[in-house]
């Protein structure tokens, strides 16, 4: 009697839709190298196919932990003042809205770089698993914040005059509040988003904000699923 196939892992999804993403890199490509799990795992990915194909690019990192594992695969580094143009930007995401494929990012604290480099490409692609697809942005995960660590408190009564459930994100490996690689303070608040755009530029409207969460610009979303095949949703 065969052995009944075990189901696949969320790890399993992640590796599915890094390696289909990998296959879109060609050669003489700038690529914005995305952070978190998901991320990482494309790296390692492409990383391969540098190592195995020769294959000639540059990569974008997007946080410091994206440029260590960069450089360990063998990924060549430029800056974005360097890269002048990159062609593919290749990020995860903690929610994804089905149709608008808007997004909340930031569970790893590197949105603010990872807005810039994804803005910036010429074409901006999102790895998840199927879990990540909602019907609506931040009823399960809160936005964050990227703040200034001087004005935190003005951004704090500023939120909380808008009728937000604001905190200040704190460390598991040290005292005290997450530091962001710009050296920022990190605010989560949950918010009701009825369109990502309006929100996502409400929010930067806050003085002593630097960047929040919400990512309105993205081009495709390639979802691991049970399927064998990829799924990719477009606007």
């Amino acid at each position: 009697m065969a052995k009944k196939k075990s189901a696949e892992t969320q790890d399993d999804l992640k590796l599915k839709v890094a390696q289909e993403a990998s296959k879109l890199v060609k050669d003489e490509m700038v690529i914005g190298l995305g952070s978190g799990s998901t991320s990482n795992m494309f790296i390692k990915e492409l990383g391969k196919r540098v190592l195995e194909e020769e294959l000639y690019i540059y990569g974008v990192p997007t946080s410091f932990d994206a440029k260590m594992l960069a450089s360990q695969c063998g990924i060549p580094l430029v800056s974005l003042d360097q890269a002048g143009q990159i062609d593919l930007a290749v990020d995860g995401a903690d929610e994804v809205e089905e149709g608008t494929l808007s997004l909340i990012k930031g569970g790893g604290g590197c949105h603010t770089m990872e807005k810039v480099i994804d803005y910036c490409a010429k074409e901006f692609v999102v790895l998840v698993d199927e879990s990540k697809v909602v019907p609506s942005l931040g009823e399960n995960t809160p936005v964050p914040l990227e703040v200034l660590p001087f004005a935190y408190s003005t951004v704090l009564n500023t939120l909380l005059e808008m009728n937000t459930a604001p905190s200040i994100r704190v460390s598991g490996g040290k005292m005290g509040p997450v530091i962001t690689d710009n050296g920022n303070m990190i605010i989560d608040v949950f918010t009701k988003i009825d369109e990502a755009a309006v929100k996502e530029k409400e929010l930067n409207n806050i003085v002593g904000v630097v960047e929040n969460g919400i990512f309105s610009k993205c081009d495709k979303v390639l979802v691991g699923n049970s399927s064998k095949k990829v799924k990719v949703l477009k606007k």
